[in-house]
């Protein structure tokens, strides 16, 4: 399985999990320090799967390709995607990428996409393949600025965020459409409050707060993590569901429009090429 985001928080809860039942998991992060710190804890915990962990920066569509094609040749088959890469950018100006994109954009939703469509043809050579897109799926807050999906003119960095979360139910939405004879079940989960590191990329005092705020009300990231391997190891039927938790969400509402989901991968297409 290929995890990203695989050496911190959910992601690294989930890598560790798959470790101990004997998987080869794919751990994909952005941090030396914490890929080091991840192969130290399998080492020492003598966990029976294999590990391998990729340091890549998935704000760059470029080497999300890159990542792709060397799995699709070194790993033929794979099991499970599951996305969790993502650096909240909730303060500060607008940071735009090496390839023009904003940077929640690039890292959060449009990584997502290229490894999504991009690994394929190794899930579905897999008995029971099923993508995990790890977010907020069903929150109605934010939304898709059509007129300025970089945020050139009205950059604020909970916007950004909140656009990205909604990119990502849409993502979700549409795959199945655009996807019509795969036989790959897309999974959009919703953790709920859950204690990360999240706080560390925040400047202070806000830093301060939100660490005080998931130590009162977040749950532990072994907790967390437990519907979401359900859903993994048990797949639904339906080719599009959402998740908060052990709780099944309503596709049928606003945030996964099937129609709008299908205008922002046609967007998206044409920003990739």
């Amino acid at each position: 399985m290929v995890v990203t985001g695989g050496t911190s928080g959910i992601g690294k809860g989930i890598a560790a999990h798959y470790l101990r039942q004997g998987a080869h998991v794919i751990a994909v992060g952005s941090s030396e320090q914490r890929g080091a710190v991840l192969r130290a804890e399998a080492q020492r915990a003598a966990w029976k799967g294999k590990l391998t962990v990729l340091r890549v920066d998935l704000s760059s569509v470029a080497a999300g390709r890159r990542l792709v094609d060397s799995l699709v040749e070194a790993e033929p088959i794979l099991d499970n995607l599951v996305l969790c890469a993502q650096r909240y950018r909730l303060t500060g100006g607008r940071v735009e990428t090496a390839e023009g994109f904003e940077h929640s954009f690039a890292l959060a939703y449009l990584s997502r996409y290229v490894l999504s469509h991009g690994l394929l043809p190794a899930l579905e050579r897999s008995p029971g393949p099923v993508i995990a897109n790890v977010g907020t799926p069903g929150l109605r807050l934010g939304r898709i600025h059509w007129d300025d999906l970089q945020l050139t003119r009205r950059y604020g960095g909970t916007r950004a965020t909140l656009q990205s979360f909604r990119a990502n139910d849409l993502l979700g939405a549409a795959f199945p459409q655009v996807r019509p004879d795969s036989a790959v079940r897309y999974v959009g989960y919703h953790p709920g409050v859950v204690r990360t590191g999240m706080p560390a990329s925040q400047p202070q005092p806000l830093r301060a707060l939100s660490a005080a705020s998931l130590a009162l009300l977040g749950r532990g990231v072994e907790q967390a993590i437990r519907p979401l391997v359900a859903l993994l190891d048990d797949p639904p039927e339906e080719r599009f569901t959402a998740h908060r938790g052990r709780r099944r969400l309503s596709v049928d509402r606003p945030t996964f429009d099937t129609t709008a989901a299908l205008r922002l991968h046609r967007e998206t297409q044409a920003l990739l090429d």
